[in-house]
């Protein structure tokens, strides 16, 4: 009955089992076991692209260190002005990159766009005496639940490549947007003009682990040092690799996403005339009165109230392993509401 995150979701059995398959002694720690030399191979398959890998403890850390391989000190991050690391990461992103501001753009639905971003590069003199921007940072999928189409991301990629931007994807819910899509992963990232991904393992379910996915080569470089000196390389990081590894290999990071997406979809049917936004990954935003909402929470049902879209609404978050009898449950009484 619980939907308040997916962070709350359960490790999956497969994870579990890589952890534990990674846990007898080894001749060699940090990056030099056999579980982190092939964590390029297996993501440069995954994507159809050479890349770099980087696995860190936290999305925070992901977001922070990809940004700060991006982003000088005196610098500035184009982003939504609801994105998680404006929204949620306590400053982790100025802290990272020892300096470097956030600038909000507007965007319906959690998204940018072409337009939004031209209009927010409009309001700027572009001279000494302001921040210069240096990234974008996207969200995929949003914190809407909303997700960008390959043509969308092009779109932004192309002007953000005009104007000597990086584009930085926050992919905590990577896994969820290329479910709703049927895409290939590299339609929404390298191919779109995307250079680096924050690869989320842990709402989908891991344990312990993200990937840092850097496509511009340009851009790994210094990320070795960044990470072992913001104390983000533990000493025995194959078990971080093992389930990285185990999410994609078995390909688990699809499944899984699929099915919170599907439940999510069925809470969406029950209540199609609150809907505050697209349900197109795993998170339901309703408009529900204090009354209602209420009346919900006597059910035994959590979810967050979402200030972000207003005083009447809520959030609803699917998890990969949620009992479908609570999702009927929640269904069954947001239909009874009318």
């Amino acid at each position: 009955m619980d939907f308040t995150s997916d962070n709350s979701a359960g490790v999956h059995p497969a994870i579990l089992d890589a952890v534990v398959a990674a846990a007898r002694p080894q001749p060699a720690g940090y990056d030099s076991d056999s579980w982190s030399a092939r964590l390029d191979p297996a993501f440069s398959g995954l994507f159809g692209a050479p890349v770099r890998v980087f696995a860190v403890p936290s999305g925070t850390a992901a977001n922070g260190l990809g940004l700060a391989a991006c982003v000088p000190s005196f610098g500035a991050v184009l982003c939504h002005g609801d994105a998680h690391v404006e929204v949620d990461e306590a400053g982790a992103v100025p802290f990272f990159t020892g300096g470097a501001s956030l600038m909000h753009v507007a965007g319906a639905h959690g998204k940018l766009s072409v337009d939004t971003l031209t209009a927010a590069a409009a309001r700027r003199r572009g001279d000494v005496h302001q921040v210069q921007p240096a990234a974008i940072s996207l969200t995929q999928a949003t914190e809407s639940g909303t997700v960008y189409t390959p043509d969308e991301i092009a779109a932004i990629g192309s002007w953000a490549k005009a104007r000597n931007l990086a584009v930085h994807m926050d992919g905590a819910r990577f896994a969820n947007a290329v479910a709703h899509l049927g895409c290939a992963p590299a339609d929404v990232t390298w191919k779109a003009g995307v250079d680096i991904l924050s690869f989320g393992c842990i709402k989908n379910g891991g344990m312990s682990a993200e990937a840092i996915v850097v496509f511009n080569p340009a851009l790994a470089a210094t990320l070795p040092v960044r990470r072992k000196r913001a104390g983000m390389m533990p000493s025995k990081g194959r078990f971080a690799a093992a389930q990285l590894l185990a999410m994609i290999e078995g390909g688990i990071w699809l499944e899984n996403a699929r099915d919170a997406n599907a439940g999510a979809r069925r809470i969406a049917l029950a209540a199609p005339a609150r809907l505050l936004h697209p349900v197109e990954a795993n998170e339901v935003f309703l408009r529900l009165t204090a009354a209602e909402r209420e009346a919900l929470r006597a059910l035994g049902f959590t979810f967050y109230d979402w200030e972000l879209d207003g005083p009447e609404a809520a959030r609803f978050v699917v998890r990969w392993d949620q009992d479908a009898a609570a999702i009927d449950s929640l269904s069954s009484a947001l239909a009874k509401l009318g």
